[in-house]
């Protein structure tokens, strides 16, 4: 059975969705127990509203509170937060991950904190110099979601981290994302090598030369939901904002969408005729179901959601760090990222 630490104290609405999120994951996921992390009374008080599911999950030992009695809020400074509250909900449940008592971790909270931990707690993957956050997107070809990483965790790149980036992507883009044989774009202004800024510039000769992955080349900002292409790779300031302009733009169709919907009742007749159509189009933009952003580069599954993830979301974002703990995400990245600097050496 797979272990995952669930951060109950983490978002913008803890701990009442993500409690919700975990007794769902915990009475429907036959192989995978949730450990909910956080103050026990207020994680208890919310198992009260879900007596049946959560005596169904409990019966078969697939749902445990672990008292934290700290939380680190979602405007405090990461840093800070990490160290001065050594028993905050984040910290516990890394802990949990660290002493093997857990097999995957997941929080819809500080994300700068759960990056923090995660370093101080478990370290990073023997030969990864910077660990990163992939995100997964929707595109036209709905059995070939995209990754894009780095998608905020680092915003000052050098062109090895990149490198390392599109190594990580393309590990988790086969054991997770089931890609036989991923295709790693590097995003820039333009398709040919000579495009792009100085670190775009040199960070294509690099991944030219890497073995453990099939690179295609430059990709630009339109074909990133083409469906051509599985790993996408950029420094964290850029990729922060693709990620979130994507979202908003998600969500401006859909205001779009029912704005001129109700512009007369011929339009209303034509929606309600279409209801099946729309109802699709939203289960496919839908981020939550793509189960949250893997940290990629240290040891162990980490996985960080929204902050404003419901108890969906949260379901989701489980359900891909049990998949990402049982595929051994982290002996493919470390096996590949040993490879590559052991290429480099010999050159």
């Amino acid at each position: 059975m797979t272990r995952i630490a669930l951060d109950a104290m983490g978002g913008d609405n803890a701990p009442g969705e993500i409690v919700r999120g975990g007794v769902d994951a915990a009475e429907s996921l036959a192989d995978v127990k949730v450990l909910l992390v956080g103050v026990e009374s207020l994680i208890e008080a919310e198992l009260a509203k879900y007596p049946k599911a959560v005596e169904v999950a409990k019966k078969a030992g697939r749902l445990e509170v672990v008292h934290a009695p700290d939380v680190a809020e979602m405007d405090e400074s990461p840093v800070t937060a990490v160290r001065r509250k050594k028993d905050c909900s984040i910290n516990v449940a890394m802990r949990l991950v660290k002493e093997g008592k857990a097999d995957a971790f997941v929080s819809a909270g500080n994300s700068g904190a759960v990056a923090t931990s995660a370093i101080l707690n478990l370290g990073r993957i023997p030969g990864v110099l910077r660990p990163a956050i992939a995100t997964v997107l929707p595109t036209r070809r709905p059995i070939r979601p995209l990754l894009l990483l780095d998608a905020g965790a680092n915003m000052d790149c050098h062109a090895d981290w990149l490198v390392q980036f599109a190594i990580m992507g393309s590990a988790y883009s086969k054991a997770v994302l089931k890609r036989t044989k991923p295709l790693v774009g590097l995003l820039s202004i333009g398709t040919e090598d000579c495009k792009g800024n100085e670190l775009s510039k040199e960070t294509f000769p690099l991944l030219k030369e890497v073995k453990a992955i099939d690179f295609r080349g430059n990709v630009e900002g339109h074909d990133i939901f083409q469906g051509q292409t599985d790993v996408v790779v950029c420094d964290g300031f850029v990729g922060n904002v693709v990620l979130k302009t994507s979202e908003s733009l998600a969500h401006a169709v859909g205001y779009f969408l029912k704005r001129e919907c109700f512009r007369g009742i011929a339009r209303v007749l034509g929606a309600i005729l279409l209801k099946g159509v729309f109802k699709s189009l939203k289960q496919q933009l839908d981020p939550e179901i793509y189960g949250g952003a893997p940290l990629l580069g240290v040891p162990g599954a980490v996985i960080i959601t929204h902050g404003s993830s419901s108890h969906k979301a949260i379901y989701y974002a489980v359900k891909a760090g049990a998949n990402a703990a049982r595929n051994d995400v982290t002996g493919l990245i470390a096996k590949d990222i040993a490879e590559y600097e052991s290429t480099r050496k010999t050159l």
